[in-house]
């Protein structure tokens, strides 16, 4: 799922600045692959791994990515331009980040991840989780002015204000555990770059913009 997830958003991108024909045959195909094979129509979740046949091999939820999925996967088709084919995604979208919801907690955090096979949670929380919450939970909102979603947005951002920023020397933490101290885990490394947290930035501040224009 992860693999694809960042195609899409890479092919989305390239199509945004070169909108070659082949491409955009490769970027609905992802989309479509997406709306049959990894989203949970049922659930709103998305599947984490498969077989070759496209079998589930994992009854797990990841809060972080369905909330990232649900912004990336109406972007890359707002980007394509097909309106049919983005309706049918707005309305899933919306439909994963009320999925994410439930993984919500009381301080504005997300539980990272939950065995479904087990009924057990991963409760620590990791930067990239709430940066991906700040942007997924305002664009549902933007999308069906549910102050409910505004809310969740808001409460991410100070989530990770009061937990995972390093105001004194810099970047995000890793995360921290269920009872917020930090986790042994470096700031930059292999699996950690300013990535999803500066594009949240990003996307926050310019979805901020536009909604005070609007």
């Amino acid at each position: 799922m992860n693999t694809h997830l960042h195609i899409l958003e890479a092919y989305a991108n390239l199509y945004r600045c070169w909108p070659d024909a082949q491409l955009a045959q490769q970027l609905e195909s992802l989309i479509r692959l997406f709306l049959a094979k990894i989203v949970d129509a049922e659930t709103g979740h998305l599947q984490l791994f498969f077989t070759r046949e496209w079998k589930p091999t994992a009854d797990l939820v990841s809060y972080g990515h369905d909330i990232e999925a649900s912004w990336l996967l109406l972007e890359a088709a707002e980007v394509l331009g097909k309106e049919e084919l983005t309706e049918e995604v707005k309305a899933l979208s919306i439909k994963m980040a009320r999925a994410t919801a439930e993984g919500l907690q009381q301080d504005g955090s997300l539980y990272h991840e939950l065995d479904r096979s087990r009924q057990q949670y991963d409760t620590h929380r990791e930067w990239w989780v709430s940066a991906e919450a700040m942007v997924g939970f305002l664009n549902a909102y933007q999308f069906t002015s549910d102050p409910a979603f505004l809310e969740q947005s808001l409460n991410s951002w100070a989530f990770a204000q009061k937990h995972l920023l390093d105001k004194a020397k810099g970047e995000w933490l890793w995360g921290v555990n269920d009872d917020y101290s930090p986790m042994d885990e470096v700031k930059i490394g292999f699996w950690k770059c300013p990535y999803h947290n500066s594009r949240a930035c990003l996307e926050v501040l310019n979805r901020c913009q536009r909604l005070l224009e609007s």
